[in-house]
């Protein structure tokens, strides 16, 4: 009897430290910019002729190959050291389309991803899209929605909005995964594209006060910057209120003196994850518990001139058969105490 009795003991030990893990669990999202993954092959009314085999940066399928590697070991490998199934959903730019998503998740170390992709109307064909784990994010909607040019401007567009809802850690969240108009345009155009998504994010949470929503992307501005103070995004948690966003990235840039790309030297830190007010309460709901930029040694030059900057696809039209010009960046999220 004392026999059994311990076997009991040991499996209701067990049982109850199983549902403590599952009731403070951690999660991960997280955002990357791919830098042109571009296939070899001419898309119908797209300007891609500079990735294309006999183009400017003589764009093979050996070079292609190469950068699809390049980006499955950087997926595969995000956040995997504090979580180890992985981030929930990664939302990425700068993809041509769904063939070179299709073969970016044949990649053995993104097996489990899907993904969520609608062609948009970037001239050059680029796009954004979300990768997501089915077991960890249950999707129930997604859409593509249009930006509106600013003053007539058709030159520097916004390239979409993409929405995904769905449930994650058992609650509603929704993610907005963007990639704004690049530094070639004037401020004011990366303002109105954030006017278009604060309208998007008061929509959302007119129709759900209690959603958790997350805007990610490449915004080609800095968090200190007009467009983000527009969208209302906060340096410090205490000073966000209901209805704004809690952006971790503004100190990391501003007091940490790091950022996710090199301009001329100085860091910029475009690559941002935004955080709803409804992500910052205490208890047992999913909520933010703390960011990271990706920074594993290979995504940098280690040695030369160029040493610590990082180690993207092209400099010029020299093919250093790197990564990107951009780090990733990840949010973890917890629930439970």
């Amino acid at each position: 009897m004392k026999k059994y009795a311990l076997i009991l003991l040991c499996l209701a030990s067990l049982l109850t430290a199983s549902a403590q893990r599952g009731r403070n669990r951690l999660y991960s999202v997280a955002f990357y910019n791919l830098e042109n993954l571009f296939d070899t092959i001419h898309d119908v009314g797209k300007q891609d002729q500079e990735f294309l085999p006999d183009g400017k940066y003589q764009w093979t399928a050996r070079k292609y190959e190469a950068k699809i590697d390049h980006m499955a070991r950087v997926l595969g490998e995000l956040s995997r050291e504090e979580v180890p199934q992985g981030p929930a959903f990664v939302g990425v730019a700068e993809v041509e389309n769904y063939h070179v998503l299709d073969d970016l998740l044949a990649q053995p170390a993104l097996a489990q991803y899907r993904y969520i992709h609608y062609e948009g109307p970037d001239k050059r064909g680029i796009d954004c899209a979300l990768l997501y784990d089915p077991k960890q994010f249950k999707v129930k909607r997604s859409l593509l929605v249009p930006s509106i040019p600013f003053e007539g401007d058709t030159v520097h567009l916004t390239r979409g909005f993409l929405i995904v809802t769905g449930k994650l850690a058992r609650e509603r969240v929704a993610v907005i995964v963007n990639h704004w108009p690049s530094r070639g345009a004037k401020s004011p155009v990366r303002v109105h594209a954030a006017r278009q998504v604060k309208a998007l994010k008061d929509s959302l949470l007119r129709t759900n006060p209690k959603l958790k929503l997350i805007v990610m992307g490449d915004l080609n501005d800095d968090p200190m910057d007009e467009s983000l103070q527009t969208l209302g995004a906060r340096k410090q948690m205490a000073e966000v209120q209901p209805g704004e966003f809690y952006n971790p990235w503004w100190q990391v840039l501003e007091d940490e003196k790091q950022g996710t790309l090199l301009y001329k030297g100085a860091w910029n830190l475009f690559d941002q994850i935004l955080l709803s007010s409804t992500l910052l309460s205490e208890g047992k709901r999913l909520r933010y518990d703390h960011h990271a930029i990706f920074r594993a040694p290979y995504l940098f030059e280690q040695e030369g001139k160029y040493k610590g900057t990082i180690l993207r696809t092209h400099a010029g039209r020299k093919w250093l058969n790197g990564y990107s010009d951009h780090l990733p960046t990840i949010v973890y999220l917890r629930r439970g105490k």
